[in-house]
């Protein structure tokens, strides 16, 4: 399974921002898809989750209002989950991965539940 995230950059507190997550090879195996966000010195830390079938996104409570993440099933769509960020802060400035696990996982799990990741995409958020 290879993971690859893209859409970080530089925006003003406030600001919106889409991650995108292109899903290959292997994708039959895959269970759940996940975001998850570093800062320097600290743990990485899931924001969402959502099951690679689709259906519902699960959230940390603290980002639930202003993050969602979904997927794209249409048949022709390459196999991309999005995280689609509002109301951006100085605080959510990190490092963006996303994950995929096997097991099809109900709730928001930690970084060591997933076995496959993808490059990581910078987001910087100014004030």
């Amino acid at each position: 399974v290879q993971l690859q995230a893209s859409g970080g950059g530089l925006v003003q507190a406030g600001a919106s921002l889409r991650l995108s997550c292109v899903v290959s090879r292997g994708t039959s195996t895959i269970g759940t898809v996940g975001w998850f966000r570093q800062v320097p010195g600290k743990e990485r830390e899931p924001v969402a989750t959502i099951p690679w079938s689709g259906g519902i996104g699960h959230y940390v409570d603290s980002m639930k209002a202003r993050f969602t993440i979904s997927r794209d099933n249409r048949h022709n769509a390459k196999n991309t989950v999005y995280l689609q960020m509002n109301s951006l802060k100085p605080e959510d400035t990190a490092v963006y991965y996303c994950a995929a696990d096997p097991r099809c996982r109900v709730g928001v799990a930690p970084s060591s539940s997933y076995d496959y990741w993808g490059q990581g995409t910078l987001v910087t958020v100014s004030s």
